[in-house]
């Protein structure tokens, strides 16, 4: 029985939306990463890019500043007794901590006064020149994908809370899956789209079984799949006819069924007009058979609405006694019935 309930409950996708699959033994990955280097800046973790945002400058300070160092030595301008006619390449620099804080006066553009290339040295010249177009480059490369991390509406989907259970009833004379969604920020998100995915073991008609077999689940809300905009706590359904993945599924073999579902909501944010995605992801112990949603919106005394989040998760008992008891044929023929 342990290893039935570990099995089903594997998950491909975790309940805040996270990937669960590992990937292993890629073949050039480190590669892969570099020919991408830009996704891969954006996507790695904080602390990673703060740390190559301060890299950045300490180190392009610090090598430009041995370049200088150099050419300061090889111009013989750190030698005792020089003679009147000598010019240094980097006027006041007598030591590396001096060409280190010529470097990042240059490249900071805080300079010129008591440090500054002479005239008489071309080669410092043209270091310097190398120096702004290649720092230039990589700080705008880093600070992009500083602030497109920042933007990302990653975060924002954060805000978006779906039920920790789905719940399986009537609604409008059909037996739907229903799943809730709210906003939890006043800031709007239109366009709404909630589309889900099934997972499940598959035997095809050659014989052949996939351990991962994808199907469409189609929700909807009142007659579409699109609702305008996301300012209230709302139910997305699916039908459970014969077209349906979940065809077949009855209270009896729910749990002793092997699959998760999905769900994703797309959603433009009406401040930016960024697009957003978050998921979730159900297996059969989150799924409540002959239950319904209990109510979340409320009115209060002075006419305004309010949106009570401690009943988002909230369930209650369906009134419709054929859901809890195993006459599973009477349930079929009242389907049939009504679709009639």
């Amino acid at each position: 029985m342990t290893n039935r309930k570990s099995e089903v409950l594997r998950r491909i996708v975790s309940k805040d939306g996270h990937n669960n699959v590992r990937i292993d033994n890629v073949e050039g990955m480190v590669k892969l990463y570099l020919h991408d280097i830009w996704t891969t800046v954006v996507d790695i973790k904080w602390r990673y890019k703060l740390t190559l945002f301060a890299s950045t400058f300490v180190m392009t300070w610090l090598i430009f500043g041995v370049f200088y160092y150099v050419i300061s030595m090889g111009n013989g301008d750190f030698e005792a007794g020089h003679n009147s006619n000598h010019t240094p390449c980097v006027v006041n620099v007598d030591s590396f901590t001096g060409a280190f804080l010529f470097s990042l006066e240059s490249q900071t553009t805080i300079g010129y006064g008591f440090r500054f290339i002479s005239e008489e040295c071309p080669l410092a010249i043209f270091t310097l020149v190398v120096q702004l177009v290649i720092t230039g480059l990589a700080e705008i490369f880093v600070t992009g994908a500083f602030l497109a991390k920042l933007a990302r509406p990653k975060k924002r989907a954060e805000t978006i809370k779906f039920s920790q259970v789905a719940v399986i009833c009537w609604h409008q004379g059909k037996l739907c899956l229903m799943v809730r969604v709210a906003n939890m920020r006043k800031s709007l998100l239109i366009q709404c789209q909630l589309t889900g995915k099934l997972f499940q073991s598959n035997m095809t008609e050659e014989g052949e079984k996939t351990q991962i077999h994808q199907s469409s689940v189609d929700f909807c809300m009142d007659s579409s799949g699109e609702c305008p905009f996301l300012i209230l706590p709302l139910t997305f359904y699916h039908v459970l006819d014969e077209q349906s993945p979940l065809a077949g599924l009855t209270a009896e073999n729910l749990h002793t069924r092997n699959f998760e579902l999905l769900i994703t909501l797309n959603a433009t944010m009406e401040s930016t007009a960024a697009t957003c995605q978050s998921r979730t992801s159900y297996v059969p112990q989150e799924i409540l058979w002959g239950h319904e949603f209990k109510p979340v919106l409320f009115r209060t005394s002075s006419g305004r609405y309010v949106a009570d989040f401690n009943f988002l998760d909230k369930v209650q008992e369906s009134s419709d006694t054929a859901l809890h008891g195993n006459n599973m044929e009477k349930l079929k023929m009242e389907m049939d019935y009504k679709k009639d």
